[in-house]
């Protein structure tokens, strides 16, 4: 396998990049080191992979590079790159959602129509579902997202439909459920969370604390990703979900246990865009890849814990 992954130097990305090069692959990463957060955090995330045999790394945005030139023998493209965020992809902010996640993945896909690709695998979310979904959410429920950044990450899944079904791109879409653990964005739940608890600060809890996520540790959502590439059936979407569906306030008990420290909260009002309720159903990537998350809730948050001592 030659892969070229983009976003490269992020949270998933360069956890895939590890476990793709322990496989034997070949991995170029692209990445374009948004202002999003701070470089230096995903320099330390590439820091071990730098000079290791096989690896490489891009600094481009994907409208800017050379796609052709990056594109030639590969085998395998993970298209990771995208603009994060619910809460910041309201108002003015959108245009940057549209350029990076929907006019990026445009671009992309026009650049493998033709080539001997074996797989576009691409990372969706489970934001494209919303509130109207049935509990476990299916692959086939009909997706209303609640937020732009959903919008975008859902119009860039059809991007893939439908460069597979007029050009043969051999897209397969993974709507990651929440994923976390070491290296995660600094603007994600489980990284303020910590930060705020270790700091002896206060975590800012949005709402009442019941509503719920189904977390998956980024070694399951990095396997299922490479599985994606290998076993993935074109033109399908799959749910790759932890299997750990739990409140928010159970999420703060299990911090402050596997930290040893309070969990100080401070109420805030609900954020638009934020979804009540997640769960996936895994039953199509158990069929299809073999997916089975190895990782619990608590043993995660532990090895996050643990990556927040030593950082």
């Amino acid at each position: 396998m030659k892969a070229l992954i983009t976003g490269g130097a992020g949270f998933v990305g360069s956890h895939l990049s590890e476990r793709l090069l322990a496989q034997g692959a070949e991995v170029v990463a692209l990445d374009c080191f948004t202002d999003y957060y701070p470089r230096p955090l995903k320099e330390a995330n590439v820091a071990s992979l730098r000079g290791r045999p096989g690896y490489r790394l891009v600094e481009a945005a994907i409208k800017d590079a050379d796609l052709a030139t990056l594109l030639d023998g590969v085998t395998h493209v993970f298209h990771l790159a995208a603009q994060a965020g619910v809460r910041k992809s309201w108002g003015a902010d959108f245009r940057i959602y549209t350029e990076l996640n929907i006019d990026a993945t445009q671009i992309l896909l026009e650049a493998c129509v033709g080539r001997p690709i074996e797989k576009v695998v691409y990372a969706s979310s489970s934001s494209v579902y919303g509130d109207l979904v049935a509990m476990p959410m299916r692959e086939d429920a009909l997706p209303q997202p609640v937020s732009p950044y959903g919008v975008s990450k859902l119009s860039a899944e059809q991007l893939c439909y439908l460069y597979y079904s007029n050009f043969g791109v051999p897209t397969v879409a993974l709507r990651y459920f929440t994923v976390y653990g070491p290296r995660q964005r600094p603007d994600m739940g489980f990284n303020r969370f910590f930060s705020a608890v270790l700091a002896g600060r206060p975590v800012v809890q949005y709402g009442d604390g019941l509503q719920t996520r189904d977390f998956t540790f980024v070694a399951d959502a990095a396997r299922a990703t490479a599985d994606a590439g290998l076993r993935g059936v074109p033109g399908r979407v799959y749910n790759i979900g932890g299997g750990s569906r739990v409140t928010l306030l159970e999420v703060f008990d299990l911090i402050g246990k596997v930290s040893g420290r309070p969990v100080l909260i401070d109420h805030q009002p609900p954020q638009k865009g934020d979804m009540r309720d997640t769960y996936a159903d895994t039953t199509l990537a158990r069929a299809d890849l073999g997916f089975a998350p190895s990782v619990t809730l608590e043993q995660g948050l532990t090895a996050m814990h643990q990556w927040f001592l030593t950082r």
